[in-house]
């Protein structure tokens, strides 16, 4: 099961936080088997540089037997480390009884991660202004909560980069702990039309 990764662009993304979205469709009566699976190889990627988690997405009653995987490096040098591996080759060779077809791998590095994993079952993306109101809550809870205990240990930078530092503050908080909980929180309201 060779894995193509050719949809990543190394050099718009290399400095960039990047997400792999990896399904697997189990074979029935396989899933034990599979959860084995899902604890070993996710061992083995937080041994591999600039790896950030992994979250399981596991299927629902009722659905077909989808397991997606959600899999964050810090680049996208990192990322490509780790799916062209020797160590990431085996665990997809063990892999490949309890699967019905080829895995499927797409990669996100923008905004689009924070509403959405794409081509997958279910709700389509929320509305433009409801991705725009839960940003703009995201914004304020960074600027209220955090900017001000910020500001006096930047106060003597020149002002551009007092700011610069501070917008990259934002954005980190943004990507790797407020938008994953409030689109968490706010699940219901953002699928409903």
């Amino acid at each position: 099961m060779n894995t193509s990764v050719s949809d990543i662009d190394p050099d718009n993304a290399i400095d960039q936080h990047v997400t792999a979205v990896i399904t697997h469709r189990v074979k029935v009566g396989r899933q034990e088997g599979y959860e084995e699976w899902i604890r070993g190889i996710s061992a083995a990627a937080r041994e591999f540089e600039g790896h950030l988690g992994v979250s399981i997405l596991r299927p629902q009653p009722d659905t077909p037997p989808d397991y997606v995987i959600v899999l964050q490096f810090d680049a996208c040098s990192h990322l490509t480390a780790w799916l062209n591996s020797d160590t990431r080759h085996t665990w997809i060779e063990r892999v490949k009884p309890l699967i019905q077809a080829q895995e499927t791998i797409q990669v996100l590095s923008g905004l689009e991660s924070w509403f959405q994993l794409p081509k997958q079952p279910g709700p389509k993306a929320p509305r433009r202004y409801k991705q725009a109101i839960l940003i703009w809550l995201g914004v304020m809870i960074v600027s209220l909560g955090v900017s001000p205990l910020v500001a006096p240990l930047l106060s003597f930078l020149p002002w551009l980069l007092k700011v610069s530092v501070n917008v990259a503050i934002t954005v980190a908080l943004l990507s790797y702990v407020i938008m994953p909980r409030l689109t968490r929180w706010f699940k219901g309201w953002l699928v409903v039309n």
